[in-house]
């Protein structure tokens, strides 16, 4: 297997052994931004506001394929930030809930839009303001620097931290558990 494959295999299934039935059952993955998508600083410039933000090119690769079989991506933050609703643009993230207080409400709306159960979804989030839209999802994920409580709630905690990859780890993981991989794989091979 080429090795710029290896740094996001899973983790061994028998640690979680639960994640690989839910995440076969997923139709929607729901993202927290900092802490998932970023390492989690927040740079504030000379004039008070926030100046930049790093997303990983892997997670958005992962969003793609998950897009491309569809399985859609959802942002639900606490913070809002034009550097994350360019992201969202630039990767066709159509559900993006930014600058919200009570997460569980912003994945209710996006759940009834989309026709959806909460257990037809994968949350991951990495600290206490993501236990309310974490609870009732049917695969929930925690980076691996989340906070240790947001740990022991998650079925599954990536081997790789926010904003290094581990969007892409469970991106891969409901690929590999629905079957759909080694097809995306062997395309991009081709």
């Amino acid at each position: 297997m080429p090795s710029a494959f290896n740094a996001h295999n899973t983790n061994p299934l028998s640690q979680y052994p639960q994640a690989w039935d839910r995440a076969s059952a997923i139709k929607l993955l729901v993202l927290d931004v900092d802490g998932v998508l970023t390492n989690g600083h927040v740079l504030f410039g000379d004039n008070g506001k926030e100046s930049l933000k790093a997303f990983d090119i892997q997670d958005g690769l992962g969003i793609k394929l998950l897009e491309k079989i569809g399985i859609p991506t959802a942002i639900i933050t606490g913070r809002s930030s034009e550097m994350v609703l360019a992201r969202c643009e630039e990767l066709g993230i159509k559900h993006v809930h930014m600058g919200v207080e009570n997460k569980a409400i912003a994945l209710e709306n996006i759940l009834q839009s989309l026709e959806l159960k909460s257990t037809d979804c994968a949350v991951m989030g990495d600290d206490w303001p993501d236990f309310q839209m974490m609870k009732s999802a049917g695969l929930k994920v925690c980076p691996a620097q989340g906070h240790e409580a947001v740990k022991e709630t998650a079925h599954f905690v990536t081997t790789r931290s926010g904003g290094s990859g581990a969007v892409r780890e469970v991106c891969d993981l409901i690929l590999k558990a629905q079957n759909r991989y080694e097809e995306l794989l062997a395309q991009a091979r081709a």
